[in-house]
């Protein structure tokens, strides 16, 4: 006879009535875990897109996400010479906030070669850009479609391709244009101002500047030799594609990531007190059936292994619940919600670990009943 399967099904509705609160706590938990995991995904993916090796940026800077960088278009040349460099291409990186369909849709604007490293790793649909001015290759979240026209600045773009899985660190989804547009768009005056820096005698200067130039290597060459030959000309940084990573997630999430970590433990914590809680007003409930089992002689392993049991039963059927909502629901989240099964093994363990734990106030109490009470009244 398993005692705990009894006293459970004798409480069966407010039994699971609990499971079913402490479910929607611990996925929450879950759900927090799964935002950082994809705010990590999200500051890599616009950097690793490209697939280059180097990023040739301005001088005592960590651009072009972590911080600002201009450098001439033209660089790119002098790089693309160095020992070593099989590829290069210029790169801008922008966001624009722009009208569609009525309402504000905020974009990350990339601006790229399209015969040069630096554009979208893949076309989900369309094709990618071919012609020199004025087209569009955007992420499927934009909510764009094939054809579609939006005015970027002052000029109107057509969508001719799409992606996916493309965003910025901040969540806004990517759309890819061709540089010379994308340079017009950031660096470009408007008409005001470029009156007032011409009646100031400062205008007239090139519009040849990017935020950074990419660069792929040759499969024998080290990313580090290169790097070291960039930094020689001391107006230049060169970052690696592995040091480029290390800055966003600890620049870009790391206060976050520390956010998130200090809300996911006060979380766990509570739902610790919460399992204690509910466990000892379960053992309180039947003290006198509990004095009962110690009268006619039951051991106290029965009498443990029946809390410990039902703690066990609340915190697996509360976890169940609360991984199944989050799996079905991180699609409608703002922001991308990963998963990874190592995580959800982990909090499981955690879960599984605060159970035993929190049933400990209720075998407490159980142990220490006098077996006397049970001939009360």
């Amino acid at each position: 006879m398993n005692l705990a399967y009894r006293d459970i099904r004798h409480n069966l509705g407010r039994f699971l009535l609990t499971c079913l609160g402490l479910g929607l706590l611990l996925g929450v938990v879950l759900a927090m875990i799964g935002i950082y995991r994809g705010l990590v995904v999200e500051a890599l993916t616009i950097a690793r897109a490209p697939a280059v090796d180097l990023w040739v940026v301005e001088a005592n800077t960590r651009g072009p996400f972590a911080q600002a960088s201009r450098i001439p278009g033209d660089i790119r040349e002098a790089v693309a010479r160095i020992a070593g460099v099989s590829s290069a291409g210029s790169v801008t990186y922008q966001t624009v906030e722009t009208e569609h369909r009525g309402g504000k849709l905020r974009l990350y604007v990339i601006g790229y070669e399209p015969t040069r490293p630096g554009g979208p790793p893949e076309i989900a649909d369309g094709r990618a850009i071919v012609r020199s001015h004025y087209e569009l290759v955007a992420d499927l979240t934009t909510g764009l479609t094939l054809g579609d026209r939006i005015r970027l600045g002052r000029n109107v773009f057509t969508v001719v391709g799409l992606t996916s899985r493309q965003v910025s660190s901040g969540g806004d989804p990517a759309v890819y244009i061709n540089l010379l547009d994308a340079q017009k768009l950031q660096f470009d005056l408007a008409p005001p101002a470029a009156r007032v820096q011409l009646a100031r005698g400062t205008a007239g200067s090139g519009r040849d500047t990017v935020n950074a130039v990419v660069a792929q290597l040759d499969p024998n060459s080290s990313a580090d030799a290169v790097a070291e030959t960039v930094r020689r000309w001391k107006h230049l940084a060169a970052i690696t594609q592995e040091e480029q990573e290390l800055i966003l997630t600890r620049s870009l999430v790391d206060r976050a990531r520390r956010q998130i970590g200090l809300f996911t433990s006060l979380l766990l914590v509570v739902s610790a007190v919460i399992i204690a809680l509910i466990i000892y007003t379960m053992t309180m409930e039947k003290l006198k059936q509990i004095a009962t089992l110690k009268l006619i002689g039951a051991p106290d392993r029965t009498i443990i292994g029946m809390i410990v049991q039902q703690a066990l039963a609340l915190g697996s059927i509360g976890f169940i619940i609360g991984a199944t909502l989050i799996v079905n629901a991180k699609g409608y989240f703002p922001r991308r919600v990963v998963l990874e099964p190592d995580n959800v093994l982990i909090l499981a363990l955690i879960v599984f670990a605060v159970c035993l734990l929190s049933s400990g106030l209720g075998v407490r109490a159980a142990l220490r009943v006098d077996p006397a009470t049970a001939l009360g009244g």
